[in-house]
């Protein structure tokens, strides 16, 4: 770690949101993996890194040193993040004849980082968070499997972001995602009715 140089800052990185909300930060329970280094790795990966990935939920410090060894800190070397969760093999493959697709599936890539993804989005499970809320409604809809792969795809993105733009993540909380889930499907509902000539009409809450 101390052979890896600072992080460059960009001095005019983009526009990013203003945080809502105080950050969180992780706590630790229970006591330290005898495998856990003996120094402050979590400063020395935001030094090299120049942001905190460890703000993403379900992502630690050994999963970024995975990141590390794997992937290294240039992601100018992908044109854009798909580009990023298709070399790590967690982006989805269509399996076509005749112009119908027959069955999607992720390519199988022997990757460290990809199994290191999927580790992560396990934690989600449990997350009072944006992403442990989203895990957990596509863990409902396409099963354990997809939705780990899904999430991860979804934590190489995040990462792929934040070491390209410099940006912090600020996580939204499960209650405005659960918000959102709801927004989109009021807008679904809508289609339908429309297309059947219905009209959808709110009903006042009773109390």
């Amino acid at each position: 770690m101390k052979q890896l140089p600072d992080a460059e800052i960009d001095p005019q990185p983009p526009a990013a949101t203003p945080p809502s909300k105080p950050i969180r930060r992780r706590q630790k329970k229970g006591r330290s993996s005898r495998n856990e280094p003996s120094f402050d790795l979590n400063g020395e990966l935001k030094r090299v890194t120049g942001v905190d990935l460890t703000r993403i939920d379900g992502v630690k410090e050994m999963t970024i040193q995975t990141i590390l060894t794997e992937a290294g800190l240039d992601m100018s070397k992908w044109p854009t993040e798909n580009h990023f969760v298709s070399w790590i093999g967690l982006a989805p493959r269509n399996d076509v004849s005749g112009g119908k697709v027959l069955k999607r599936k992720t390519r199988k890539v022997v990757s460290r980082l990809a199994t290191a993804l999927r580790i992560a989005a396990t934690t989600l499970r449990q997350s009072d968070s944006y992403l442990g809320e989203q895990f957990r409604r596509l863990r409902t809809r396409l099963g354990a499997p997809k939705a780990i792969t899904a999430m991860g795809a979804k934590l190489a993105r995040l990462v792929y972001r934040m070491l390209k733009y410099g940006q912090e993540y600020v996580d939204k909380g499960s209650a405005q995602y659960a918000a959102k889930h709801r927004e989109q499907q009021i807008r679904h509902l809508k289609r339908k009715a429309a297309q059947h000539g219905f009209t959808l009409v709110s009903i006042p809450d009773p109390t």
